[in-house]
Protein backbone atom coordinates (compact mmCIF):
# COMPACT_ATOMS: atom_id res chain seq x y z
CA UNK A 1 0.00 0.00 0.00
CA UNK A 2 1.23 3.39 -0.45
CA UNK A 3 2.12 6.07 1.96
CA UNK A 4 -0.71 8.28 0.75
CA UNK A 5 -3.10 5.92 0.46
CA UNK A 6 -2.20 4.35 4.07
CA UNK A 7 -2.61 8.64 5.42
CA UNK A 8 -6.08 8.61 3.68
CA UNK A 9 -7.14 5.16 5.29
CA UNK A 10 -6.17 6.59 8.58
CA UNK A 11 -8.06 9.48 8.31
CA UNK A 12 -10.83 8.16 7.36
CA UNK A 13 -10.99 5.33 10.23
CA UNK A 14 -10.20 8.63 12.61
CA UNK A 15 -13.70 10.23 11.14
CA UNK A 16 -15.64 7.72 11.85
CA UNK A 17 -16.85 8.24 15.40
CA UNK A 18 -17.26 11.70 15.18
CA UNK A 19 -19.91 11.11 11.99
CA UNK A 20 -21.71 8.55 13.98
CA UNK A 21 -22.11 9.87 17.25
CA UNK A 22 -25.50 11.35 18.80
CA UNK A 23 -26.54 12.23 22.11
CA UNK A 24 -30.40 12.61 22.94
CA UNK A 25 -32.14 15.50 24.06
CA UNK A 26 -32.82 14.99 27.66
CA UNK A 27 -36.48 14.91 28.34
CA UNK A 28 -39.18 14.89 31.33
CA UNK A 29 -41.31 11.89 31.06
CA UNK A 30 -44.93 12.52 30.53
CA UNK A 31 -46.78 11.61 33.84
CA UNK A 32 -50.67 10.80 34.65
CA UNK A 33 -51.83 11.28 31.17
CA UNK A 34 -50.41 8.55 28.65
CA UNK A 35 -49.75 9.00 24.44
CA UNK A 36 -52.69 9.15 22.32
CA UNK A 37 -50.44 9.60 19.27
CA UNK A 38 -48.26 7.70 17.26
CA UNK A 39 -45.17 6.25 19.45
CA UNK A 40 -42.44 7.89 17.87
CA UNK A 41 -38.71 8.58 18.49
CA UNK A 42 -38.49 10.27 22.02
CA UNK A 43 -35.20 12.32 20.37
CA UNK A 44 -35.22 15.29 17.96
CA UNK A 45 -33.18 14.66 14.39
CA UNK A 46 -31.39 17.78 13.93
CA UNK A 47 -28.37 19.35 12.75
CA UNK A 48 -28.14 22.18 15.65
CA UNK A 49 -25.16 21.79 18.07
CA UNK A 50 -25.55 18.86 20.83
CA UNK A 51 -24.85 21.31 23.81
CA UNK A 52 -27.73 23.66 22.71
CA UNK A 53 -30.47 20.40 22.77
CA UNK A 54 -28.58 19.07 25.81
CA UNK A 55 -30.07 22.19 28.27
CA UNK A 56 -33.88 21.80 26.57
CA UNK A 57 -36.58 20.18 28.40
CA UNK A 58 -38.92 18.07 25.91
CA UNK A 59 -41.14 15.75 26.29
CA UNK A 60 -42.03 13.10 23.99
CA UNK A 61 -45.71 13.87 23.71
CA UNK A 62 -45.08 17.11 22.69
CA UNK A 63 -42.38 16.13 19.84
CA UNK A 64 -44.61 13.51 18.77
CA UNK A 65 -47.52 15.71 18.30
CA UNK A 66 -45.86 18.73 16.59
CA UNK A 67 -44.82 15.93 14.22
CA UNK A 68 -47.80 14.85 13.34
CA UNK A 69 -48.82 18.23 11.61
CA UNK A 70 -45.65 18.54 9.37
CA UNK A 71 -47.55 21.40 7.24
CA UNK A 72 -47.72 23.79 10.14
CA UNK A 73 -44.87 22.79 12.54
CA UNK A 74 -41.93 21.57 10.11
CA UNK A 75 -39.73 24.75 10.24
CA UNK A 76 -40.35 25.21 14.29
CA UNK A 77 -38.80 21.34 14.66
CA UNK A 78 -35.81 22.25 12.39
CA UNK A 79 -35.43 25.61 13.38
CA UNK A 80 -36.50 25.21 16.89
CA UNK A 81 -32.88 26.84 18.54
CA UNK A 82 -32.58 29.56 15.90
CA UNK A 83 -36.28 31.02 16.65
CA UNK A 84 -35.79 29.65 20.65
CA UNK A 85 -39.16 28.28 20.21
CA UNK A 86 -40.27 27.52 23.60
CA UNK A 87 -43.70 25.44 24.66
CA UNK A 88 -45.40 24.60 28.09
CA UNK A 89 -48.58 22.41 27.84
CA UNK A 90 -50.20 21.72 30.77
CA UNK A 91 -53.38 18.90 30.71
CA UNK A 92 -55.84 19.13 33.76
CA UNK A 93 -57.74 16.13 35.07
CA UNK A 94 -60.07 16.70 38.07
CA UNK A 95 -61.14 14.27 40.66
CA UNK A 96 -64.48 13.17 42.01
CA UNK A 97 -64.72 16.45 43.85
CA UNK A 98 -63.47 18.65 40.76
CA UNK A 99 -60.30 18.97 42.08
CA UNK A 100 -57.49 19.47 39.48
CA UNK A 101 -54.52 17.67 39.09
CA UNK A 102 -51.47 18.85 36.78
CA UNK A 103 -49.74 17.67 33.76
CA UNK A 104 -46.85 19.48 32.46
CA UNK A 105 -45.44 18.63 28.77
CA UNK A 106 -42.67 20.87 27.54
CA UNK A 107 -40.57 21.70 24.36
CA UNK A 108 -37.49 23.04 24.22
CA UNK A 109 -37.66 24.75 27.30
CA UNK A 110 -34.24 26.29 28.37
CA UNK A 111 -34.36 29.21 31.05
CA UNK A 112 -31.05 29.95 29.98
CA UNK A 113 -31.76 31.14 26.21
CA UNK A 114 -33.18 34.58 26.64
CA UNK A 115 -36.30 35.89 24.90
CA UNK A 116 -37.21 39.63 25.14
CA UNK A 117 -40.62 38.93 27.60
CA UNK A 118 -42.02 42.24 26.11
CA UNK A 119 -45.57 43.24 27.99
CA UNK A 120 -46.14 39.78 29.41
CA UNK A 121 -44.27 41.04 32.28
CA UNK A 122 -47.42 43.32 33.21
CA UNK A 123 -49.17 39.84 34.21
CA UNK A 124 -46.98 40.06 37.76
CA UNK A 125 -46.88 43.69 37.79
CA UNK A 126 -50.55 43.90 38.06
CA UNK A 127 -50.54 41.04 40.58
CA UNK A 128 -48.08 43.07 42.51
CA UNK A 129 -50.07 46.44 42.35
CA UNK A 130 -53.37 44.72 43.54
CA UNK A 131 -51.16 43.31 46.38
CA UNK A 132 -49.16 45.99 47.61
CA UNK A 133 -52.88 47.87 47.58
CA UNK A 134 -53.70 45.35 50.18
CA UNK A 135 -50.89 45.97 52.03
CA UNK A 136 -51.87 49.29 52.59
CA UNK A 137 -55.45 48.74 53.26
CA UNK A 138 -55.12 50.79 56.55
CA UNK A 139 -54.98 53.45 54.96
CA UNK A 140 -57.91 53.78 53.44
CA UNK A 141 -57.20 53.04 49.79
CA UNK A 142 -58.07 50.69 46.89
CA UNK A 143 -58.14 49.73 43.13
CA UNK A 144 -60.65 52.73 42.34
CA UNK A 145 -59.40 56.02 45.12
CA UNK A 146 -57.94 58.33 42.91
CA UNK A 147 -54.11 57.78 41.86
CA UNK A 148 -51.88 61.13 40.86
CA UNK A 149 -48.65 60.16 39.04
CA UNK A 150 -46.26 63.21 39.80
CA UNK A 151 -42.49 64.14 38.55
CA UNK A 152 -39.35 64.95 40.44
CA UNK A 153 -36.38 63.73 38.50
CA UNK A 154 -35.46 63.17 34.34
CA UNK A 155 -37.54 61.52 32.25
CA UNK A 156 -40.62 61.11 34.73
CA UNK A 157 -44.43 62.09 33.18
CA UNK A 158 -46.78 63.09 35.10
CA UNK A 159 -50.36 62.00 35.02
CA UNK A 160 -53.72 64.26 36.40
CA UNK A 161 -56.34 62.53 34.68
CA UNK A 162 -57.79 59.98 32.85
CA UNK A 163 -60.26 60.40 30.12
CA UNK A 164 -61.41 56.93 30.04
CA UNK A 165 -62.67 56.29 34.05
CA UNK A 166 -65.96 57.55 34.21
CA UNK A 167 -65.03 60.80 36.73
CA UNK A 168 -61.73 61.24 34.87
CA UNK A 169 -60.08 60.66 37.93
CA UNK A 170 -56.81 58.15 37.09
CA UNK A 171 -56.75 54.94 39.38
CA UNK A 172 -55.11 51.46 39.64
CA UNK A 173 -58.58 49.55 38.47
CA UNK A 174 -58.35 51.41 35.12
CA UNK A 175 -54.88 51.10 34.79
CA UNK A 176 -55.10 47.05 35.13
CA UNK A 177 -58.44 46.76 33.07
CA UNK A 178 -55.88 48.57 30.03
CA UNK A 179 -53.46 46.15 30.41
CA UNK A 180 -55.41 42.88 30.49
CA UNK A 181 -57.77 44.50 27.46
CA UNK A 182 -55.42 46.16 25.01
CA UNK A 183 -51.74 45.24 26.42
CA UNK A 184 -51.47 49.75 27.57
CA UNK A 185 -47.75 50.65 28.37
CA UNK A 186 -48.99 53.78 30.01
CA UNK A 187 -50.87 52.27 32.57
CA UNK A 188 -47.86 49.79 33.13
CA UNK A 189 -45.80 52.26 33.22
CA UNK A 190 -47.57 53.68 36.15
CA UNK A 191 -48.27 50.36 38.31
CA UNK A 192 -44.09 50.19 37.93
CA UNK A 193 -43.87 53.17 39.59
CA UNK A 194 -46.50 53.03 41.81
CA UNK A 195 -44.28 49.71 42.67
CA UNK A 196 -41.03 50.34 42.02
CA UNK A 197 -38.54 47.99 40.88
CA UNK A 198 -36.92 47.20 44.36
CA UNK A 199 -40.73 45.75 45.71
CA UNK A 200 -41.53 44.50 42.01
CA UNK A 201 -38.09 41.97 41.81
CA UNK A 202 -38.14 41.92 45.88
CA UNK A 203 -41.49 40.07 45.67
CA UNK A 204 -40.95 37.62 42.69
CA UNK A 205 -37.98 36.60 43.89
CA UNK A 206 -39.36 35.72 47.54
CA UNK A 207 -41.86 33.77 45.30
CA UNK A 208 -39.51 31.71 43.78
CA UNK A 209 -39.15 33.66 40.83
CA UNK A 210 -35.50 34.41 40.80
CA UNK A 211 -34.44 35.14 37.62
CA UNK A 212 -37.07 37.28 36.95
CA UNK A 213 -36.11 41.06 36.71
CA UNK A 214 -38.42 44.11 35.28
CA UNK A 215 -36.28 47.15 35.79
CA UNK A 216 -37.62 49.60 33.05
CA UNK A 217 -40.77 51.27 31.72
CA UNK A 218 -42.10 50.18 28.34
CA UNK A 219 -42.25 52.12 24.89
CA UNK A 220 -40.33 55.33 26.60
CA UNK A 221 -36.57 55.43 25.86
CA UNK A 222 -34.55 55.70 29.61
CA UNK A 223 -31.65 55.56 30.73
CA UNK A 224 -31.02 52.75 33.73
CA UNK A 225 -30.50 55.47 36.20
CA UNK A 226 -33.85 57.21 35.01
CA UNK A 227 -35.70 53.77 35.47
CA UNK A 228 -34.49 53.27 38.43
CA UNK A 229 -36.06 56.33 39.78
CA UNK A 230 -39.86 56.12 40.36
CA UNK A 231 -42.43 59.03 40.23
CA UNK A 232 -43.42 60.57 43.52
CA UNK A 233 -47.02 59.17 43.82
CA UNK A 234 -50.74 60.03 45.96
CA UNK A 235 -53.73 58.75 46.47
CA UNK A 236 -57.01 60.93 47.06
CA UNK A 237 -60.25 60.59 48.48
CA UNK A 238 -63.32 62.25 46.87
CA UNK A 239 -62.62 65.86 48.46
CA UNK A 240 -58.90 65.93 47.34
CA UNK A 241 -57.54 65.18 50.55
CA UNK A 242 -54.55 62.60 50.72
CA UNK A 243 -54.59 59.37 52.02
CA UNK A 244 -51.32 57.96 51.15
CA UNK A 245 -48.71 59.62 49.18
CA UNK A 246 -45.14 57.79 48.26
CA UNK A 247 -42.41 60.18 47.32
CA UNK A 248 -39.38 59.92 44.62
CA UNK A 249 -37.62 56.66 44.82
CA UNK A 250 -34.58 54.91 44.02
CA UNK A 251 -33.59 51.38 43.56
CA UNK A 252 -29.99 50.81 44.53
CA UNK A 253 -30.21 46.97 44.31
CA UNK A 254 -27.56 45.57 42.59
CA UNK A 255 -29.00 42.78 40.26
CA UNK A 256 -27.21 39.34 39.27
CA UNK A 257 -25.36 40.66 36.22
CA UNK A 258 -26.34 39.17 32.88
CA UNK A 259 -24.96 38.63 28.83
CA UNK A 260 -28.04 38.50 27.30
CA UNK A 261 -28.01 39.30 23.81
CA UNK A 262 -30.94 39.01 20.43
CA UNK A 263 -29.92 38.91 16.75
CA UNK A 264 -26.84 39.41 14.85
CA UNK A 265 -26.70 43.06 14.23
CA UNK A 266 -29.32 46.01 15.55
CA UNK A 267 -30.03 49.18 14.97
CA UNK A 268 -29.15 51.79 17.61
CA UNK A 269 -30.85 55.56 17.07
CA UNK A 270 -30.79 54.53 13.50
CA UNK A 271 -27.48 53.61 12.74
CA UNK A 272 -26.68 50.11 11.92
CA UNK A 273 -24.61 48.38 14.45
CA UNK A 274 -23.18 44.81 13.26
CA UNK A 275 -22.98 43.25 16.60
CA UNK A 276 -25.96 41.67 18.61
CA UNK A 277 -28.22 44.40 20.94
CA UNK A 278 -27.02 43.89 24.42
CA UNK A 279 -30.20 43.05 26.21
CA UNK A 280 -28.45 42.52 29.82
CA UNK A 281 -30.23 45.79 31.05
CA UNK A 282 -33.71 45.17 29.96
CA UNK A 283 -36.87 42.92 31.31
CA UNK A 284 -36.38 38.99 31.78
CA UNK A 285 -38.56 36.14 32.81
CA UNK A 286 -39.05 32.38 31.44
CA UNK A 287 -41.26 31.28 29.90
CA UNK A 288 -41.97 28.45 32.78
CA UNK A 289 -41.62 31.78 35.42
CA UNK A 290 -44.87 33.17 33.42
CA UNK A 291 -46.75 29.90 33.21
CA UNK A 292 -46.59 29.14 36.83
CA UNK A 293 -47.83 32.96 37.69
CA UNK A 294 -50.81 32.30 35.64
CA UNK A 295 -51.32 29.04 37.11
CA UNK A 296 -51.25 30.73 40.52
CA UNK A 297 -54.13 32.91 39.54
CA UNK A 298 -56.25 30.71 38.26
CA UNK A 299 -55.59 28.17 40.54
CA UNK A 300 -54.00 29.64 43.85
CA UNK A 301 -54.98 26.61 45.49
CA UNK A 302 -52.61 24.45 43.51
CA UNK A 303 -49.22 25.83 44.28
CA UNK A 304 -47.40 26.55 47.56
CA UNK A 305 -48.54 29.50 49.85
CA UNK A 306 -44.82 31.05 49.38
CA UNK A 307 -45.79 31.64 45.83
CA UNK A 308 -49.00 33.30 45.74
CA UNK A 309 -49.84 36.43 45.32
CA UNK A 310 -51.36 38.41 48.42
CA UNK A 311 -54.79 38.57 46.52
CA UNK A 312 -58.17 38.95 47.96
CA UNK A 313 -61.15 37.16 46.48
CA UNK A 314 -62.49 39.88 45.18
CA UNK A 315 -59.23 40.71 43.62
CA UNK A 316 -59.27 36.81 41.84
CA UNK A 317 -62.19 37.86 40.45
CA UNK A 318 -61.49 41.03 38.95
CA UNK A 319 -58.40 39.65 37.42
CA UNK A 320 -60.00 37.07 35.58
CA UNK A 321 -62.79 39.34 34.31
CA UNK A 322 -60.57 41.30 32.56
CA UNK A 323 -58.22 39.16 31.33
CA UNK A 324 -60.45 37.19 29.57
CA UNK A 325 -63.32 39.98 28.75
CA UNK A 326 -63.17 41.07 25.26
CA UNK A 327 -62.47 44.73 24.58
CA UNK A 328 -65.53 45.27 22.99
CA UNK A 329 -67.74 44.19 25.90
CA UNK A 330 -66.08 46.79 28.45
CA UNK A 331 -67.55 50.01 29.04
CA UNK A 332 -65.27 51.89 30.94
CA UNK A 333 -62.68 51.69 29.64
CA UNK A 334 -64.48 52.11 26.40
CA UNK A 335 -63.24 50.22 22.75
CA UNK A 336 -64.81 50.29 19.94
CA UNK A 337 -64.34 46.60 18.40
CA UNK A 338 -63.66 47.35 14.81
CA UNK A 339 -60.03 48.66 16.14
CA UNK A 340 -59.95 46.09 19.46
CA UNK A 341 -61.75 43.45 17.92
CA UNK A 342 -62.91 40.28 19.79
CA UNK A 343 -59.17 37.87 19.55
CA UNK A 344 -56.95 41.14 20.26
CA UNK A 345 -54.25 39.82 22.34
CA UNK A 346 -55.76 36.35 21.76
CA UNK A 347 -52.52 35.10 19.65
CA UNK A 348 -52.81 31.48 20.97
CA UNK A 349 -56.26 29.68 18.81
CA UNK A 350 -57.03 32.80 16.74
CA UNK A 351 -53.37 34.21 15.62
CA UNK A 352 -54.22 37.83 14.07
CA UNK A 353 -57.73 36.65 13.07
CA UNK A 354 -59.77 39.80 13.60
CA UNK A 355 -63.70 38.22 13.12
CA UNK A 356 -66.14 38.00 16.17
CA UNK A 357 -65.54 34.79 18.65
CA UNK A 358 -67.59 32.39 20.28
CA UNK A 359 -68.87 33.16 23.93
CA UNK A 360 -68.34 29.94 24.82
CA UNK A 361 -64.71 29.88 24.63
CA UNK A 362 -62.92 32.19 26.78
CA UNK A 363 -58.79 32.33 27.34
CA UNK A 364 -57.32 34.07 30.46
CA UNK A 365 -53.97 35.19 29.30
CA UNK A 366 -51.11 37.56 28.89
CA UNK A 367 -49.82 38.23 25.62
CA UNK A 368 -46.81 40.00 24.35
CA UNK A 369 -44.82 40.99 21.43
CA UNK A 370 -41.33 43.57 20.53
CA UNK A 371 -38.32 42.97 18.72
CA UNK A 372 -39.63 39.79 17.01
CA UNK A 373 -40.70 37.94 20.05
CA UNK A 374 -44.47 37.01 20.22
CA UNK A 375 -45.28 35.07 23.54
CA UNK A 376 -48.69 33.87 24.71
CA UNK A 377 -49.37 32.64 28.33
CA UNK A 378 -53.01 31.24 28.59
CA UNK A 379 -55.40 29.21 30.27
CA UNK A 380 -58.42 27.89 27.81
CA UNK A 381 -62.04 26.94 28.67
CA UNK A 382 -64.68 26.21 26.54
CA UNK A 383 -67.74 26.13 28.67
CA UNK A 384 -70.18 23.94 25.80
CA UNK A 385 -67.54 20.96 25.42
CA UNK A 386 -66.34 21.07 29.26
CA UNK A 387 -62.83 20.99 28.20
CA UNK A 388 -59.35 23.27 30.02
CA UNK A 389 -55.92 23.75 29.47
CA UNK A 390 -52.80 25.58 29.56
CA UNK A 391 -50.37 26.66 26.96
CA UNK A 392 -47.85 29.30 27.06
CA UNK A 393 -45.80 29.63 24.42
CA UNK A 394 -43.14 31.71 22.56
CA UNK A 395 -40.95 32.09 19.41
CA UNK A 396 -38.69 34.52 17.65
CA UNK A 397 -39.93 35.93 14.53
CA UNK A 398 -36.70 37.95 13.38
CA UNK A 399 -35.61 36.18 10.61
CA UNK A 400 -32.95 38.40 9.57
CA UNK A 401 -31.65 38.75 12.64
CA UNK A 402 -31.29 42.16 13.09
CA UNK A 403 -33.43 43.57 16.35
CA UNK A 404 -34.77 46.87 16.04
CA UNK A 405 -35.12 47.48 11.80
CA UNK A 406 -38.76 46.99 12.65
CA UNK A 407 -38.61 44.06 10.00
CA UNK A 408 -40.44 40.91 11.71
CA UNK A 409 -42.26 37.80 10.17
CA UNK A 410 -45.30 38.22 12.82
CA UNK A 411 -47.64 37.61 10.12
CA UNK A 412 -45.86 34.91 8.14
CA UNK A 413 -45.03 32.92 11.09
CA UNK A 414 -45.57 34.17 14.65
CA UNK A 415 -48.90 34.51 14.40
CA UNK A 416 -50.09 31.57 12.38
CA UNK A 417 -48.07 29.23 14.64
CA UNK A 418 -49.62 30.56 17.97
CA UNK A 419 -53.00 29.75 15.94
CA UNK A 420 -52.15 26.18 14.61
CA UNK A 421 -50.68 24.95 18.38
CA UNK A 422 -53.64 26.55 19.64
CA UNK A 423 -55.79 24.85 17.46
CA UNK A 424 -54.08 21.88 17.62
CA UNK A 425 -53.96 21.21 21.37
CA UNK A 426 -57.52 22.02 21.53
CA UNK A 427 -58.59 19.31 19.25
CA UNK A 428 -56.26 16.72 21.45
CA UNK A 429 -57.79 17.94 24.15
CA UNK A 430 -61.90 17.51 22.87
CA UNK A 431 -60.48 13.25 21.84
CA UNK A 432 -58.72 13.08 25.31
CA UNK A 433 -60.42 10.84 27.53
CA UNK A 434 -61.25 11.92 30.86
CA UNK A 435 -62.79 10.17 34.00
CA UNK A 436 -64.12 13.43 35.48
CA UNK A 437 -66.25 16.05 32.97
CA UNK A 438 -64.59 19.33 34.55
CA UNK A 439 -67.43 21.92 36.32
CA UNK A 440 -66.08 25.09 35.06
CA UNK A 441 -69.01 27.20 36.52
CA UNK A 442 -66.72 29.47 38.63
CA UNK A 443 -65.18 30.14 35.67
CA UNK A 444 -68.14 31.50 33.87
CA UNK A 445 -68.48 35.45 34.17
CA UNK A 446 -71.17 38.14 33.31
CA UNK A 447 -69.14 40.58 31.41
CA UNK A 448 -69.64 44.09 31.42
CA UNK A 449 -72.15 43.99 28.43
Amino acid sequence: MKLKDIILLCFTIALLPACNSSKKIQVILPGAMKDSVNNKADTAKTALPKQEIDNAKTSPFLENLLNQFPEYFDSVLKYRKLRNVQIIYTAIDRDENNNPAFTDYFFNIDNSQYFYPASTVKLPTALLALQKLNELQKTGINMGTTFITEDAYSGQIPTYNDPQTADGRPNIESYIKKIFLVSDNDAFNRLYEFLGPEYLNEQLHRKGYDDAQIIHRLEISLSEDENRHTNPVKFLDKNNNTLYSQPLAFDATSYAERNDTLGKAHYKASQFVNAPMNFSKKNRISLEDLHSILRSVMFPGSVPNNKRFDLTDSDYAFVHRYMSQFPGETIYPPYDSINYYDAYGKFLLYGSGKGPLPKNIRIFNKEGDAYGELIDIAYVVDFDKNIEFFLSAAINCNTNEIVNDDTYDYDSTGFPFMKNLGQVIYNYELKRSRSHPPDLSSFKIVYDK
